[in-house]
């Protein structure tokens, strides 16, 4: 617990870099009044085309990457994670942009990344056709969601506290997606062209 308070801070204000509005903006664009409103990797795609979402995705997944191989090496796994998840929160919740950031689907891959690489490999695998198929970013965020818990239940040997942990991370994200659930259903959901 040596490292904690410092390190679990720290996780949190790396989480807040405002990843999507930096870059978006550099091509006039701010994905948090276009397209969906937000500021993540599938709304700067839409709005501000295939690089800047690439550059976006790889800045969100590192938010969640680097504190958690940080803490990895520094204090175990639990403390990766704990560190991951809330460098996933201030990327949901930042305090410098009144809560509103985003959705920490890549954010908690790199946690996934980092900690669980077996894992990160089978939910790619696992992405890239429900993504090809459907053509929808909430529907390969949402599958991914819903095997990352138990694929770090396995991965830990049965860690039910890290077990714990992540699916308290996934619920999370879920939550974030409960208006793209709602669009799914009604069939209303933006494709991904």
């Amino acid at each position: 617990m040596t490292w904690w308070w410092l390190l679990v801070p720290v996780s949190y204000v790396l989480g807040t870099f405002p990843t999507a509005n930096i870059v978006a903006g550099f091509v006039g664009h701010d994905p948090t009044i276009e397209g969906s409103g937000n500021p993540g990797a599938s709304n700067v795609y839409r709005v501000a085309g295939a690089r800047a979402g690439a550059i976006v995705l790889i800045g969100d997944l590192l938010k969640g990457f680097v504190p958690a191989i940080i803490c990895f090496f520094i204090e175990g796994r639990l403390l990766g994670l704990v560190a991951g998840l809330v460098a996933m929160l201030g990327h949901i919740f930042p305090v410098t942009r009144k809560m509103s950031g985003g959705k920490g689907v890549a954010t908690l891959g790199g946690v996934g990344i980092a900690l669980y690489p077996l894992v990160a490999i089978v939910a790619v695998c696992i992405w890239i056709p429900i993504m090809k198929l459907f053509r929808r970013a909430s529907i390969g965020s949402l599958s991914l969601i819903a095997i990352f818990p138990f694929g770090v239940l396995i991965s830990s040997g049965g860690s039910w506290k890290e077990f714990g942990i992540s699916a308290g991370a996934s619920l999370i994200v879920l939550s974030r997606h409960s208006e793209n659930i709602g669009r799914l259903l009604r069939g209303e959901e933006q494709s991904i062209d």
